[in-house]
């Protein structure tokens, strides 16, 4: 088992908000990132070095480290990941990397942030930075969980919202179960209906939107589908666009 080209993490501590859904942090001498990028983790596992991406939540001038997660059935990485205790060893690749970045994004005048499960985690790394702040006038972050126990971080958000209260609206939504406060389904269904730019109190539409979605793949399907018929694109370099996805789950 080969770690010469791996960066020893020493971990500071776990937070476990439900049975599955973990945050690790980690002290370990990383390579500059930009917010919205994620590092390799390494695990050993029978004498051979276990990887998975994961991104960050700590915005780029913040330490230590820290990864939002949810652990994977028989997956033979998240749940030794979940067993980490202080002081423990994790491996991290030296170089952060993605392209999952708000440099990549063109300006727009509301920046939609859309997140499913885990997903939140990159859209908070952007939110601690200044960056959104001064680029669009305003932002909808948007998180979907099933239940609403998988709110993670509420009290960053509810935080943020302090902060910036004329530009963050924030919208949560749970698929399997009615909570005050929160709409009910899925965001797909939402933009179809319209019962999200209703909740936001905002339009979503080519004109004034930069989209940008982080999620299972499944929801980033059907979330790119609802927007379809609203005439929003991927956006990609040689073809700008409305919508940005980085798969995450």
């Amino acid at each position: 088992m080969g770690t010469t080209k791996w960066v020893e993490g020493t971990v500071v501590d776990q937070t476990r908000w439900t049975d599955k859904l973990f945050s690790l942090r980690v002290e370990a001498d990383l390579g500059a990132f930009e917010a919205g990028q994620h590092a390799t983790l390494a695990l050993p596992v029978n004498g051979e070095l276990v990887t998975r991406p994961y991104s960050f939540v700590n915005a780029p001038k913040e330490r230590p480290c820290e990864f939002h997660y949810v652990v994977v059935p028989e997956g033979p990485f998240s749940a030794r990941l979940a067993r980490l205790e202080a002081m423990d060893v994790v491996f991290l690749a030296p170089a952060p990397s993605g392209l999952f970045v708000l440099s990549s994004i063109p300006d727009a005048e509301i920046l939609w942030l859309l997140a499913t499960g885990t997903g939140i985690g990159p859209f908070l790394s952007m939110l601690k930075t200044d960056a959104p702040w001064r680029r669009f006038g305003q932002i909808v972050l948007v998180h979907s969980v099933r239940h609403a126990d998988e709110l993670a971080y509420r009290d960053a958000v509810a935080a943020l919202a302090r902060r910036y209260p004329s530009q963050l609206r924030v919208v949560t939504l749970t698929s399997r179960e009615e909570v005050a406060g929160s709409l009910p389904g899925r965001i797909a269904e939402t933009i179809e209906d319209r019962r999200l730019e209703k909740a936001a109190r905002l339009e979503l539409s080519p004109k004034t939107s930069q989209v940008m979605i982080c999620g299972s793949p499944k929801a980033i399907g059907d979330i790119t589908e609802a927007l379809r018929p609203r005439g929003m694109r991927r956006h990609r370099r040689r073809e700008p666009g409305h919508i940005s996805v980085e798969n995450y789950w």
